[in-house]
């Protein structure tokens, strides 16, 4: 049937994550709701999440840096460091709570229609609004130290930041709706998250896997998402700063461009994926 023109779908039928964008004061509601939950009851607030930064920056330079003698093997080792476990951790956040995020809103998903694919994409926004300040502190930091980012090193920050937010949402809907049915893909993904950090060079450098690893499994290594994700914040981050013998992952730019193809190619996955198990939704919740 026609009206007014246009077609009438379904009731309560979605059209995917178009439906999610096209319903944005709902998404901002869902965002805002669980941002202000977390720091309720809380008497300061907001500033935990520069304290927190702060705080490791200090474990780091001292813990790791100085008693592990890091500091002397990597220049600015500590900005290194907390470059990288930023852009992993909201990587995390986002991949944890989107897979965790339809259970958790079983109550709400049975009682109204809303796009379910809101409750991983909003995960996904409240860690990127989490991981804010984390950026605001590591950035203050670097400016202490001299910190002079060309565009080139200020557009691959937000770069690693859209490859990681595509992968995440596309992982959060994927794992997120088997999850609906089979709980044990909570604990897999619990794996995946311990073992993320180790993946990617952030407890590391790049060139300690490079002199390992044959040609093709350091091939592979990079075309790990994350690993470019890393990569670019290091770049727009810790390169700035001028550390002696910092070199750029190979083909970084190359790589870089297949981990954003790739995290749009899990996105669309997740979705496919979604949409397939999405009528089971309320039965199995």
């Amino acid at each position: 049937m026609m009206s007014n023109g246009q077609a009438l779908g379904s009731p309560g039928r979605s059209v995917g994550l178009f439906d999610v964008f096209r319903r944005r004061y709902l998404l901002s509601l869902i965002v805002r709701k669980e941002v202000q939950i977390r720091y309720r009851g809380s008497l300061l607030g907001w500033l935990w999440s520069y304290v927190k930064p702060l705080v490791q920056f200090v474990v780091f330079f001292v813990a790791i840096g100085y008693f592990l003698g890091q500091n002397d093997r990597v220049e600015f080792f500590p900005i290194y460091l907390l470059a990288g476990t930023t852009i992993i951790s909201f990587f995390n956040e986002a991949f944890s709570n989107g897979t965790r995020s339809l259970v958790d809103n079983a109550a709400l998903i049975k009682k109204i229609y809303l796009p379910r694919e809101m409750f991983p994409v909003s995960s996904m926004l409240i860690a990127a609004v989490n991981t804010i300040p984390q950026i605001i502190v590591v950035i203050a930091i670097s400016l202490f130290f001299g910190w002079a980012p060309s565009l080139l090193q200020v557009g691959a920050i937000l770069l690693g930041l859209v490859i990681v937010a595509l992968l995440a949402t596309g992982l959060g809907l994927l794992f997120g709706a088997i999850n609906v049915t089979f709980r044990d893909a909570q604990s897999f993904v619990e794996i995946i998250i311990m073992t993320a950090v180790w993946a990617s060079p952030v407890m590391y450098q790049w060139e300690m896997v490079s002199s390992r690893l044959p040609h093709w499994l350091f091939t592979l290594y990079r075309l790990n998402p994350l690993t470019p994700a890393v990569e670019l914040f290091h770049y727009g981050i810790w390169f700035p700063l001028d550390p002696t013998g910092a070199q750029t992952l190979p083909n970084l730019a190359l790589f870089s461009v297949i981990a954003l193809l790739m995290s749009a190619i899990i996105l669309v996955l997740g979705q496919s994926v979604f949409r397939r198990l999405e009528g089971r939704f309320a039965q199995d919740l």
